[in-house]
């Protein structure tokens, strides 16, 4: 295999900070080379150079052995250079032809467009992924796998000799994943050369053929993934030994914080949920997407309010109608997004953190600003929150460090049920840790812990009982000792059930 990528001591500085140092990578024709590293290390800022989105300081970048003198996205497209983000780029009011034909087709004024032929290309596209989706269907109405699908179709259609794939599996359930792996399989041996880019280190092992390294701006090293393991990956990540990922605290339960009975919610799907929740507990909520996980979660926190069942908190039956009769009851809910619901990325942090609790904050007709910086000041030294300053905007952190910000937010609130969906989607293992870490500080205090997570590692090294979903409804409750991956997914694809 050739050397279809190449970058050699690439320097990158924004405002005086050293983004990257000296950093080189190099990527073969038709093989899946992982790029790794914490939050901060580098690996977004080198894709922006290898797409043109930015331009190097230093360095030099090489393309099937030609010298790139300054780089574009027209010129990084032009070549073959495509990028896939966590987010899907696609226009949700078109249809997925619409979408793969965007940028590929002549562009004239007086141009007819061939829809018969548009389609024909876009399913046969599809089909090169394997999928089957009708090409007239709206984006909008597609799955976040479906529509990854349809970005790597996209991307084919534009000859894509490069595709970067960015934490691709972050929102995908075991069964999707699955099929992206069989995606890739497929691409690497039509000769597709794939930067995949994950938090998600057991993976690395069936996906990648090599491995690059980066920390805090600089180049480690490169490695064939048959030589090295988990543990080596993260001890080279972060620099030091990292004992547990999941560092599992064991806590005395305590009276049922949180009852569901016969919960139920039409509007969602929700059916018929008996569900308990002791103080100090952490039960992880698994299943396959369109489970009815986070639909759940709404439930409880009263954005799509139950017609049926009942909640209870602390033993006492409340009803709740909207998020503010949650909050007061002392639930709090850490939504998946948390770009678009987690945190409001150009308000300072401070205001991030205090947006939940401004009735503490406030004296008549003013507003206690030193004690608003006080508090964000507390949880920015607590949880090691990386910034310059309490009042810059929550965009210039990491995803680590807004998952901290949307945390210190719900934890100001002193809840008593804390529900998280996705606490360590799309973060470094370093933050995963952390984030772990506080919950088991939590548990400990007494606090009930719902946590929803697509990571099956996360859900059985975190999990004193793990509920599985299906359909809507609870299709097994296993223990701690009972629980493995298998038996999940088993009871996730309805071939067998376990009663609570």
């Amino acid at each position: 295999m050739h050397t279809i990528l190449r970058a050699q001591n690439i320097y990158k500085s924004y405002d005086g900070v050293d983004a990257l140092r000296g950093v080189s990578f190099e990527l073969l024709a038709g093989e899946v080379h992982a790029l790794i590293g914490e939050n901060g290390a580098g690996k977004s800022t080198l894709i922006k150079i290898f797409t043109g989105a930015v331009q190097a300081d230093r360095g030099e970048l090489e393309f099937d052995g030609k010298l790139i003198t300054s780089n574009s996205p027209a010129l990084a497209k032009s070549i073959g250079i495509a990028a896939i983000y966590q987010q899907p780029a696609l226009f949700p009011e078109l249809t997925v032809a619409e979408n793969i034909s965007i940028g590929q087709e002549g562009s004239s004024l007086w141009r007819r467009i061939d829809w018969k032929r548009r389609r024909q290309r876009a399913a046969h596209l599809l089909g090169e992924v394997g999928s089957r989706i009708d090409p007239q269907t709206e984006v909008r109405e597609l799955s976040m796998p479906q529509q990854l699908l349809v970005e790597i179709a996209r991307a084919l259609g534009a000859n894509a000799r490069v595709l970067i794939m960015d934490e691709p599996t972050s929102a995908l359930a075991e069964e999707d994943t699955q099929n992206l792996y069989r995606v890739i399989a497929r691409l690497r041996a039509s000769g597709v050369a794939i930067i995949y880019i994950s938090h998600r280190l057991e993976e690395l092992s069936i996906v990648a053929d090599r491995v690059t390294v980066l920390r805090d701006g600089s180049y480690v090293g490169t490695q064939s993934m048959s030589g090295i393991d988990r543990q080596d990956l993260i001890r080279l990540m972060v620099g030091r030994e990292l004992s547990a990922v999941f560092p599992k605290v064991s806590v005395k339960q305590g009276p049922a914080m949180l009852e569901l009975r016969g919960l139920s919610c039409r509007a969602n799907g929700i059916k018929d949920i008996d569900l308990t929740v002791h103080a100090g507990e952490i039960v992880g909520l698994a299943g396959l997407v369109g489970a009815g996980r986070t639909e759940l979660a709404r439930t409880i926190f009263g954005l799509e309010p139950a017609d049926a069942g009942e909640i209870r908190l602390r033993g006492e039956p409340v009803e709740i109608k909207e998020p503010a009769e949650a909050i007061d009851r002392g639930i709090a809910y850490l939504p998946e997004d948390r770009r678009r619901h987690g945190v409001v990325l150009n308000m300072p942090i401070d205001a991030n953190i205090t947006m939940a609790s401004l009735k503490k904050l406030a004296r008549g007709i003013a507003f206690d600003v030193k004690k608003e910086r006080k508090i964000a000041t507390n949880y920015v030294q607590r949880f090691a929150i990386k910034t310059p300053a309490v009042y810059a905007p929550v965009t210039t952190l990491s995803g680590g460090n807004q998952q901290k910000v949307a945390l210190s937010r719900w934890l100001e609130t002193k809840p008593s049920v804390l529900i998280l969906d996705e606490p360590t989607q799309g973060i470094d293992v370093g933050a995963k840790a952390e984030i772990h870490a506080l919950m088991g500080e939590l548990a400990s205090q007494g606090t009930a812990i719902l946590m929803i997570s697509s990571e099956l590692p996360e859900i059985l090294g975190m999990s004193d009982r793990v509920v599985v979903m299906r359909n809507g409804s609870i299709a097994g409750i296993l223990s701690r000792a009972e629980a493995t991956q298998q038996k999940i997914m088993s009871i996730a694809l309805g071939h067998e059930s376990v009663a609570a």
